[in-house]
């Protein structure tokens, strides 16, 4: 069973993944994984992967067979688990408890050769609608009070396998990095009596040097303090707190919106490795929060943390995002 650990100090959770234990032999880096071979994720290998939780598919077939087109399913090697209780527990001045949570892999393509930045806007909206049921399923757990969806795209950013893919771990905590977000918006709301992500919105759009692109309801940006270069927000212009709460046009726009920026990042950066995650409000606000604005947050892996980032907790950017968003806006795209 995985653990949750909590730092006395600054109050941040770690989970200790005995699942995935490691001797030291096996932090020694070595060559790539050879690419190709049997793909767990591809049609026809759906007994390699644990059974699926949910899947789309266009005809009425069984579960666990070809014929799907977004298919989602429990992570072989989670880093948390489902099953069990919390546990909570104090250990001298430690804090813990028992790695209870969900870790899924949602497969956005059948088709190996596709990468979330190539499938048609009609995919890309499934994808969506996916994080979207998995979450509205979570929520009823009342063990848990938050779920992240993120990709690791590329070796680099954390991908252990080529097929196309993105993870949601559902927390039965907040994560610290999220809490402060909340914490931020809250005084920002409690002084103004407005959404901080509102503001910025209005002023970028005014400004517009730090705009990639835009939709109706959609804004693409560089952040004004980026923490690695060529970072982009993707923001609702609409206020809402949790993603799985916006309507079917908001998915449907925000699907081209965000296609359009994936591809403006292979164009401009030849492809790179890239993480993004979604911010959301935790699943226990039920209601809508007025102060916190949901939004993902795109990463192209381009430079590496070192000591001074980790230590500081500062991060050294060498583009400035005034000209990351002129190179991007500018981008000729199909």
């Amino acid at each position: 069973m995985p653990e949750l650990r909590k730092d006395p100090i600054i109050g941040r959770w770690v989970i200790i993944s005995t699942e995935r234990g490691k001797r030291p032999s096996e932090f020694i880096v070595s060559a790539p994984p050879a690419k190709g071979g049997l793909c767990p994720f591809c049609p026809g290998n759906e007994k390699m992967t644990p059974g699926e939780i949910c899947a789309y598919r266009a005809n009425d077939d069984k579960p666990n067979t070809p014929g799907w087109h977004i298919r989602v399913v429990p992570n072989k090697y989670p880093a948390l688990r489902i099953e069990g209780e919390l546990g909570r527990a104090g250990e001298g001045v430690y804090d813990k408890m028992n790695g209870i949570g969900a870790h899924e892999v949602i497969i956005e393509s059948p088709n190996h050769a596709d990468m979330l930045s190539t499938i048609s806007a009609k995919q890309f909206e499934e994808v969506l609608w996916a994080w979207r049921d998995r979450i509205m399923d979570l929520k009823k757990d009342s063990r848990l009070r938050y779920t992240l969806v993120f990709k690791n795209h590329g070796e680099a950013a954390g991908a252990s396998l080529e097929h196309t893919h993105s993870q949601l771990i559902a927390l039965p905590i907040i994560p610290k990095r999220v809490g402060e977000e909340l914490d931020g918006t809250l005084e920002y709301y409690n002084y103004k009596e407005r959404c901080v992500f509102c503001d910025i919105i209005r002023q970028e759009i005014m400004q517009g040097v730090r705009v990639v692109t835009e939709n109706r309801d959609f804004l693409a940006m560089t952040p004004y303090a980026p923490k690695a270069p060529f970072e982009i927000w993707i923001l609702p212009k609409f206020h809402e707190s949790h993603f799985e709460n916006s309507q079917k046009h908001h998915y449907e726009n925000l699907a081209s919106l965000f296609s359009d920026v994936l591809k403006r990042i292979d164009k401009v950066l030849n492809s790179p490795p890239y993480n993004f995650i979604l911010h959301t409000a935790p699943i226990r606000n039920g209601n809508a929060l007025p102060h916190y604005h949901w939004h993902f947050e795109i990463m192209p892996k381009l430079t590496k943390t070192a000591g001074f980032e980790w230590g500081s907790g500062f991060y050294i950017n060498p583009t400035p995002p005034e000209e990351a968003a002129t190179f991007l806006r500018e981008a000729k795209i199909p």
